[in-house]
């Protein structure tokens, strides 16, 4: 199973689904209101895809978007938020890929992608 998270810096209504519309089959995602955890799906490659959004994650300007399947469009958090980024047109970050749960985050480096371009830096 594959997992996927980016997150999403002022988030629009209706932007991720407007995006995973063109990337995934049978999107079902009502991102209308993205105030509260969003849950939908997806098919892609016959398989299921689950799709979860949670706003407010670091300092509430942020929304994470966690996409998990057995199969997924993208194969690393990073081409994930490239294509996300091309898409929304706001700023997109992720992790460098090496991080694991109960590692410090202090430290910890981010792909941040925007108008600047591609660039790792801390958080905040």
């Amino acid at each position: 199973m594959q997992d996927l998270e980016i997150y999403i810096r002022d988030l629009e209504p209706g932007a991720v689904s407007r995006w995973l519309k063109g990337q995934l089959d049978e999107l079902q995602l009502d991102d209308a209101d993205v105030g509260s955890v969003i849950k939908g799906a997806a098919v892609y490659g016959g398989a299921r895809v689950r799709i979860t959004l949670y706003p407010g994650a670091f300092g509430k300007r942020f929304t994470s978007l966690v996409i998990e399947g057995g199969a997924l469009p993208w194969n690393s958090d990073l081409d994930c938020a490239r294509s996300a980024w091309r898409a929304l047109d706001t700023e997109v970050r992720c992790s460098p890929g090496d991080w694991k749960e109960g590692d410090s985050v202090e430290d910890e480096k981010w792909w941040r992608l925007d108008h600047r371009g591609e660039q790792l830096v801390a958080w905040n």
